[in-house]
């Protein structure tokens, strides 16, 4: 009696380029099962025959034992009639259909080939290309679907004869590897004319010198971090006044001694993903001033490449390594070009990088950008879309969104609409999305202000829907998604700037709201910004809106825009939080002025002393917020002699309160009983933290991002979640 059964199994999720072909070979040679295994442009294709028994176990082990960097979404499972085939076989990839596969993020080198990378006797010993099915460069590479060699950057380089055995052989960890090459048949190092780039790179960042050193996702900008006038000299030639770079050390100890690394954030940066890292420093850190003056944090990565390894292990010592751009403007990644004015020299390579990828950025578990290492893999959200859509984003940290199906691709972080060259990237970074998920938006979601180029993006496209999304309902959408939620939830967005449905600019909000809708139930007390976005560049200038005269001559300016104020030239009305963190700023002596978006309300976090639990009171009444109260205590506090980080510390506790007050008056009113928390303002750990406590403790049950920045580059998520139900 024949007791051969045939099973067809379809698998969905981040699939491809992972090593899962050869995993499922191996796993169904070793079960004694015929069929074959392939890639077409929906995922992974399986016909696989034998045994019931040894078919059970087959289906058993397919997602339980799946190779590291897969993710298996769905499995779909059908019989079929058995066709008495011998043995098991890998098929040629499929080109043909509506394309459903999830391509794959960058990965960090994996142990095994960092192994080799060390080993003398191994023939890619100190290759800086070096990567298996387990690791190395994946979107950056890909210009089409199927994710085969054909279809990336790697097309170019013909495998020598043992690449293409290693490649061939299913018992191989290269078997299918797409990048795989080695010192005779791919890329390699250049800088200038130096006989042994590596070694000229060394010599020169030992001398203080600035290398623009292309990565997988485009240039960086490095110096040795200990060397005072080269981190001085990038500084002043970036055109970065104060915002800290990002360092790159070679291992852990490295880290440890630059930072206090606590178990989360270890985790974070020896995962795959390997993002900047941001931990409190030490103060004995090995790194000159220019580095991060004045910050108590440093954002610390560990190397993510073969180059990067070699590079650190060479040198000895933490480099900087920040995004090789001028002033405002998306990374390089095609030459270097633009750097020209920045670098010293550049140590580059002759393999393409198809999309420009910046590095992502995590704190505290949380992600503050979402780039490397994690895109494109897609959010899958709780509602499918009943059509193809297209969401643009914010102006600021701007990312865009395709969504069709149960998946959202969130994109790579854009940057700041605000010059040519970021829009080009954007528009560019759309076309390339919609080609590689052939997805063809019928849907196109935007924020409501109407001089955001993203929004003039949108509004300038054909035969399609508009859906204008507002941004603070786009941010608690954002929340629901990620937490594959549709709500209604009482939704606290807290942020800098937001354009209201008034015509006002709203950023503190409290919302009654679901992908469906929302209905703004409260907020801040709205106030004047004097001189509209000078209020936001110098943060004294809503500290004069907030108490007027209460403080005469703080600054000689100050009457003047007090009464700018009053009158109401040239000062919008905002309800924004972060404007009450730049007054609070403003009036404890942290910043004046700033150099980057949010430096106030970064160093008055840093001020605050994490060891004081007392709040300064505040009124919610009928669920209006005033923050003038905290910004008066503040003054009193100030007036008797208390410490400075005492009173940072009170305001936090101050507005987590309010936040509180305000969702338990949200909660009488409406019955309900969940919170969503959003926006740029709950970067800061220690509000974020005391306010999703305070909430728990008053019995409500909180959501706060986990797949998605909270500031605005998760905007675009929210906006498709809403033009998707």
């Amino acid at each position: 009696m024949d007791r051969r059964i045939r099973r067809d199994v379809r698998v969905d999720g981040v699939v491809q380029g992972v090593g899962f072909r050869p995993y499922v070979h191996a796993l169904a040679t070793r079960l004694r099962l015929a069929g074959r295994v392939g890639n077409d442009v929906a995922g992974v294709f399986v016909e696989v025959e034998g045994a019931p028994e040894d078919v059970g176990e087959f289906l058993t082990a397919l997602e339980r034992d799946a190779p590291p960097l897969a993710r298996i979404e769905h499995v779909h499972v059908s019989e079929a009639a058995p066709r008495g085939l011998a043995g098991f076989e890998i098929a040629a990839s499929d080109a043909h259909g509506v394309r459903n596969t999830l391509v794959s993020a960058d990965s960090a080198t994996c142990a095994d080939c960092l192994r080799e990378l060390f080993d003398p006797a191994d023939r890619r010993y100190r290759y800086p290309f070096v990567n298996c099915t387990n690791c190395g460069p994946r979107f950056t590479i890909v210009r089409d679907v199927p994710y085969d060699r054909p279809l990336t950057t790697m097309a170019g380089f013909a495998m020598c004869g043992p690449c293409r055995t290693e490649y061939e052989d299913p018992r191989d960890r290269r078997f299918h590897a797409q990048p795989t090459c080695c010192p005779a048949c791919g890329p390699r190092l250049a800088l200038g004319d130096a006989a042994d780039p590596l070694a000229e790179a060394v010599r020169r960042l030992r001398r203080g010198e600035i290398l623009a050193v292309k990565g997988l996702g485009g240039y960086h900008l490095a110096v040795t971090a200990s060397h005072p006038t080269g981190a001085a000299t990038l500084r002043a030639r970036k055109h970065r006044e104060d915002k800290p770079f990002a360092v790159m050390a070679a291992d852990v100890a490295q880290a440890r001694g630059l930072c206090e690394v606590d178990e989360r954030s270890l985790r974070d940066l020896t995962g795959h993903r390997r993002p900047i890292v941001l931990m409190p420093r030490r103060s004995d850190a090995p790194i000159a001033d220019a580095v991060a003056p004045g910050n108590r944090y440093l954002g610390v990565m560990l190397p993510y490449t073969p180059l990067h390894h070699l590079l650190l292990r060479d040198l000895g010592e933490p480099i900087v390594l920040t995004s090789g751009n001028l002033s405002e403007e998306p990374i390089a990644y095609r030459d270097a070009t633009p750097l020209a004015g920045i670098a010293d020299a550049v140590l580059d390579h002759n393999r393409p990088i198809h999309i420009r990828t910046d590095d992502s950025v995590v704190r505290a578990g949380a992600l503050l950008r979402r780039s490397r290492g994690y895109v494109p893999e897609p959010v899958t959200l709780a509602q499918r879309c009943r059509r193809p859509v297209l969401a643009c984003g914010a102006e600021l940290k701007n990312t865009f969104c395709l969504a069709k199906d149960d998946h959202a691709f969130l994109s790579h972080h854009i940057g700041d609409l605000e010059n040519l060259q970021t829009y080009r990237s954007f528009t560019e970074g759309i076309e390339h999305f919609c080609r590689l998920f052939e997805i063809t938006p019928r849907v196109v979601a935007h924020d409501l202000h109407p001089e955001y180029l993203s929004t003039k993006y949108a509004l300038g496209l054909d035969g399609v829907e508009f859906v204008g999304v507002q941004h603070h309902h786009a941010h608690i959408a954002s929340c629901l998604a990620d937490n594959r939620e549709a709500g209604p939830v009482i939704g606290v967005a807290f942020d800098g700037t937001g354009y209201g449905t008034d015509g006002t600019i709203w950023g503190g909000e409290f919302l009654v709201a679901s992908l469906h809708g929302f209905e703004r139930i409260g907020h801040l007390a709205p106030v004047p910004m004097p001189g509209g976005s000078a209020a936001i560049r110098q943060p004294w200038r809503m500290a004069a809106a907030y108490l007027g005269s209460e403080i005469p001559g703080w600054r000689p300016e100050w009457d003047a825009v007090v009464s700018l104020a009053r009158n109401g030239v040239n000062a919008p009305l905002s309800s924004s939080a972060g404007r009450l963190f730049d007054a609070a700023a403003a009036l404890l002596g942290v910043r004046d002025e700033i150099n980057y978006e949010g430096q106030a309300a970064v160093e008055l976090e840093q001020l605050a002393d994490p060891t004081i639990v007392d709040a300064y009171p505040v009124r919610v009444d009928e669920l209006i917020v005033q923050g003038v109260d905290l910004l008066r205590a503040i003054v009193d506090d100030r007036a008797a002699g208390v410490p400075r980080p005492v009173i940072a510390a009170r305001f936090h506790h101050g507005v987590a309160s309010a936040v509180v007050n305000g969702c338990c008056q949200a909660r009488d009113r409406t019955g309900l009983d969940t919170v969503a928390l959003s926006g740029g303002v709950f970067q800061n750990v220690l509000l974020q933290t005391r306010a999703v406590n305070l909430l728990a403790d008053n019995g409500f049950r909180v959501l706060t991002h986990r797949r998605v920045p909270t500031n605005d580059g998760g905007i675009s998520l929210g906006q498709a979640a809403v033009a998707g139900v």
